[in-house]
């Protein structure tokens, strides 16, 4: 299933870019560790950059945490190609797939609090045997995000 983006022969969208064309898109170093040493301006102008770019191109953004209970994923696309509305994918070993659409402020909102906490969630320390890795933050081509088979790479 093709988003309204990808349909639109005006923006030209390669449903199925090549490696080469992902690996040096504008898009391909938003990337980052949680925690970080970035200052709050930084994260603020980070998310934006983002956002931009979630609005632009055919790419999602995720934000990826590990811990006792398991894997949690949240994922962001856009919805229309205003920008204004985003579909919110989460994932919780737990309880499955979630999807609910909201606006550009909450998605804006929501990354800037992740990507600004002091600690990770995989790192929280109030579990007997808390993971390793750290919360992981990065944009993406759509076709690499989430499909209804299922959880990829959980």
């Amino acid at each position: 299933m093709y988003s309204e983006r990808q349909r639109d022969p005006i923006r030209r969208i390669d449903p199925h870019p090549d490696e080469s064309d992902a690996a040096t898109a504008p898009w391909a170093d938003l990337r980052l560790d949680v925690p970080n040493d970035r200052r709050d301006e930084s994260i603020v102008a980070f998310v934006e950059c983002v956002l931009v770019e979630l609005t632009h191109e055919d790419v999602g953004a995720e934000y990826r945490s590990s811990n006792a209970w398991g894997a949690k994923i949240d994922q962001y696309v856009a919805a229309e190609a205003t920008g204004q509305q985003f579909i919110k994918r989460r994932y919780d070993e737990r309880l499955g797939w979630d999807e609910t659409q909201i606006t550009r402020e909450a998605v804006r909102d929501k990354l800037v609090w992740q990507l600004s906490r002091s600690e990770s969630l995989a790192t929280n320390r109030s579990h007997a045997k808390p993971a390793t890795n750290p919360d992981t933050f990065v944009v993406k081509p759509t076709q690499q995000l989430r499909t209804d088979s299922g959880c990829e790479e959980c």
